[in-house]
């Protein structure tokens, strides 16, 4: 690897560690309430917010852009704290519309822009190698305020909290990572992570994440491949070898715990 390379690939891997540091908690969460689509379709509505934003204001500020983002996700979270409380039986269903009515949105108004189908390139795939180091700087501060909230609060038991902390997140995610690689971050890890033993499941799950990560960039940088793209196709695989190999452990654990005198 070429230096410019390394400057280049090295706050991309330290921005998908800072996502990674959230995103596996949150999904963990995820995946025990059920509702495994709430971070596509809110990843998508944040995207839609940055179109609208981009749209309305964007030769004005970055700033009002990210509100935009951010206060449509948030009337997103508002909508399904509600809908979590009336209908939960079809809170899933109720997501998978949401996703389906943002994705549509968002056509129509990326329609109407010459450029509309490279916009829409970047918000499903990322621009992860283009961070910047004050672009990092502030996601870290976000991310952390966030993960003081996760450690002291209960987020499994209080929906609004869970609710916008979600929101903000995946707002300042989808625009570094993409839409794609914000699903793949919170789910994969943590649903190949679930046969490990619980009280490492975390530490486990981000380290299946960062190893993906890694070779994705590195397989993107030798390839000349979209970065998102190669790293979602780089978590799957090695979340699903490091699930079979946990699972095969978790098998031997239960077959010594079932022997007499284990």
């Amino acid at each position: 690897m070429t230096g410019l390379d390394l400057q280049v690939m090295g706050p991309a891997f330290v921005a998908g560690l800072l996502v990674l540091a959230t995103h596996v908690p949150l999904g963990t969460i995820v995946l025990n309430r059920g509702i495994i689509f709430i971070d596509i379709a809110l990843a998508q509505v944040a995207a839609t917010g940055v179109v609208f934003g981009t749209m309305m204001w964007g030769n004005l500020s970055d700033w009002i852009i990210q509100a935009s983002a951010i206060g449509a996700a948030l009337a997103c979270s508002a909508l399904l704290v509600w809908t979590d409380k009336r209908f939960p039986d079809i809170q899933e269903a109720i997501i998978g519309v949401v996703y389906v009515s943002a994705a549509a949105v968002q056509l129509m108004m990326l329609a109407a822009n010459p450029s509309g189908s490279e916009y829409l390139r970047k918000l499903l795939i990322g621009q992860i190698l283009w961070v910047s180091p004050l672009q990092l700087l502030g996601i870290a501060l976000v991310y952390a305020a966030v993960l003081v909230v996760w450690y002291y609060r209960d987020l499994r038991r209080d929906r609004i909290l869970f609710y916008v902390a979600f929101a903000v997140v995946i707002t300042l995610s989808v625009q570094v990572v993409g839409v794609l690689l914000v699903f793949a971050s919170l789910i994969v890890p943590a649903l190949a992570a679930r046969a490990a033993p619980e009280h490492l499941r975390t530490l486990i799950a981000f380290n299946i994440g960062a190893a993906g990560y890694l070779i994705g960039i590195a397989v993107s940088a030798a390839l000349n491949t979209p970065t998102g793209a190669t790293i979602v196709c780089a978590v799957v695989p090695t979340a699903v070898l490091a699930g079979m190999v946990l699972g095969a452990s978790r098998r031997r654990r239960s077959a010594q715990a079932g022997q007499p005198g284990a």
